[in-house]
């Protein structure tokens, strides 16, 4: 009964020769385990993290290099012979995959892989499979397209304890491939992914979970469950440019079961014992793949040969044998007795809006620890405090990601500045224990004013706001402390911020949230009702409020810009119960405010043009 480990690590974004000590790190913590290890599967480019870019071409490696690193860990670690599935991108042939790797190591020199051998199209006696993603997703976060080529073929393998295959992550979602696998003869299929995490769902045990976790879930108990075999699925954990990796690893039985889960947002390997003498029992009791294997031939065999166009070809005479329950046309079925319940659309469908409150807040704690001090090297981070519901939910989870000792609160009056405001900012600090510091910005605003000749209260506001943003910058090089954003969702997509100011800070942990979601969770967290309940307001002007300015509440906003970002026509928003006017406002300020939330326009001049065709993401 082999002995199976699933590792869900946090790679270092780029940083190849990191990322295989890492690993080595991991066999070392396996050879100590007793019974032994058999196999040990690694996350969807492990060696490198996955939202690389154009930098694939720094981190790919061939599958050679790839064995022969590995094998120096394994030696390093003492660790008894087992096998391995690593993710990584890859070199071969003089082109870029997403691949995994599939070797035994401590049963073959890695003298033997070479570079000439795999050119030879013979691999090392320590390699025993390399899958090339076949499924690349080229759709919302993802270009994969554009960076690697695609695989082309999907193929089960002999391992020293039974037979394999291998899917990356979007393989899995097409049926048609673990079908493949299956009849192989794959008696476990392994699916190493870096599928961020998106949304929020409930698992059939009514588990609060990212619903990406529930969808992946479902899939893979589909797939093991209609084949008769084991599926192994080991996730990334750690956020990449704000895109979370949630880890939640699991093992599924030949019966669609799950026997692990790994935890979320946490590093963590699995160990589990696998008897493939539950693919019999499952393969007996629901012989599927048996039936499959009889009828293939019939279902495939006209399969492609439909010919194209309409019109073309005569319909097919439909066959089926005539009635013979009688010659009336009145049907003598009795009309039902009760009324059958409708679902779909015009049927309530809740509140669109609605977060699990307790998941969104680990997910952004997990988010903050990342981001601040695991991709960029803090252990502070500092917060612009307004007295308003952002900045104080932002300090609330700052506090639990970093520790009240590294939080720093600043308020940045002005003289026209709400005295409530400044005595909410304080209470915010003080009910969190955090250093704080109050910054008055009115010399340097009026001072600046009084020499370009006072402005208008929109440039003095602008004025203020980037003010702002100096004096947060600046401190946060005096205290070595990260600037952490708290402009929500609405205010982006609506443009009502300064450009070059409110939205500046590097990480935001709020920037994805609606206002009324940031309402929900700063609740949850204990944010003081007091600043629940005002009105939000920027504070720029005396008695300015933020729905005031948008002559429309955060409730019908929100909303209203949930079905437009989700593709629906003015018309259709409409049905949902708002007036023309009111889309048309929101709608109006969405569509003139998309070079807010872009960098600047550059003149494209050259094929290496930053952004264009250089291409890095932020946290490589």
């Amino acid at each position: 009964m082999p002995r199976l480990a699933i590792a869900q690590i946090r790679p270092a974004k780029g940083e190849y020769a990191a990322n295989v000590q890492r690993i080595g790190g991991v066999l070392a913590q396996l050879a100590k385990l007793e019974p032994a290890v058999d196999l040990v599967v690694f996350p969807e480019t492990a060696t490198s993290g996955y939202f690389v870019e154009g930098g694939v071409r720094d981190v790919a490696v061939t599958a050679g290099t790839l064995f022969r690193d590995l094998s120096l860990q394994h030696e390093a670690a003492q660790a008894p012979p087992l096998d391995v599935a690593v993710g990584f991108y890859e070199v071969f042939q003089n082109r870029f995959y997403n691949s995994c790797l599939y070797a035994s190591l401590g049963n073959a020199s890695p003298v033997n892989a070479s570079p000439g051998h795999a050119s030879s199209g013979h691999a090392s006696p320590g390699i025993l499979h390399v899958h090339r993603k076949v499924f690349l997703p080229t759709y919302g976060v993802f270009d994969e397209d554009r960076f690697v080529e695609r695989g082309r073929e999907i193929h089960a393998f002999d391992t020293r304890w039974g037979r394999a295959a291998l899917l990356i992550c979007e393989d899995a979602w097409h049926s048609l491939a673990g079908t493949i696998a299956a009849l192989e003869g794959a008696q476990l299929i392994l699916v190493p992914s870096a599928s961020p995490a998106r949304g929020t769902g409930m698992d059939e045990e009514g588990t609060r979970l990212p619903a990406s976790v529930v969808r992946w879930e479902r899939i893979l108990r589909t797939m093991a469950e209609e084949h008769g075999v084991y599926v192994a699925y080991a996730s990334l954990v750690g956020f990449e440019g704000g895109k979370g990796f949630p880890g939640g690893s699991v093992l599924v039985s030949p019966a669609g079961q799950i026997v692990l889960r790994g935890p979320l947002f946490e590093e963590a390997v699995l160990t589990a014992d696998v008897d493939l003498d539950e693919l019999t029992r499952a393969r007996a009791d629901a012989p599927l793949l048996a039936d499959l294997e009889v009828n293939l031939p019939h279902l495939i065999k006209n399969l492609g040969r439909r010919e194209a166009g309409a019109g073309r070809k005569r319909r097919a005479v439909v066959k089926f044998d005539p009635a013979t329950n009688g010659s009336d046309q009145v049907s003598r079925l009795p009309p039902p007795v009760s009324r059958v319940h409708v679902m779909g659309k015009g049927v309530d469908e809740g509140d669109p809006l609605a977060i699990d409150r307790d998941l969104a807040r680990r997910w952004l704690v997990s988010f903050l620890k990342d981001e601040v001090v695991r991709r960029r090297g803090f252990t502070k981070g500092i917060v612009g405090l307004s007295g308003g519901v952002d900045s104080s939910l932002t300090a609330f989870l700052a506090v639990e990601a970093l520790g009240r000792d590294n939080v720093i609160g600043v308020r940045m009056p002005y003289r026209t500045s709400s005295p409530e405001s400044l005595e909410h900012a304080q209470l915010v600090s003080d009910l969190l224990g955090i250093q704080s510091l109050t910054i008055d910005i009115t010399p340097a605003v009026d001072g600046y004013l009084q020499q370009v000749g006072d402005g208008d209260a929109t440039r003095r506001g602008n004025v203020m706001a980037r003010e702002r943003m100096i004096v947060l910058f600046d401190l946060s090089a005096k205290h070595k402390a990260l600037p952490i954003g708290t402009s929500n969702k609405s205010e982006r997509l609506l443009g009502y911020f300064t450009w070059h100011a409110d939205d500046t800070p590097p990480v935001n942990p709020l920037g994805d949230l609606f206002k009324t979601q940031v309402r929900a969770l700063a609740r949850h967290v204990g944010v003081p009702e007091v600043i629940l309940a005002k009105p939000p307001t920027p504070d720029l002007v005396p008695g300015q409020t933020t729905e005031g300015d948008y002559g429309i509440s955060y409730d019908k906003v929100d909303r209203i810009l949930y079905y437009l970002i989700r593709g629906m026509k003015a018309e259709e928003v409409v049905a949902h119960g708002f007036t023309p006017a009111e889309v048309a406002k929101v709608q109006g300020r969405l569509e003139s405010t998309h070079w807010k939330r872009r960098l600047p326009t550059v003149a494209v001049m050259s094929q290496t043009a930053i952004g264009e065709f250089y291409l890095r993401p932020v946290d490589y």
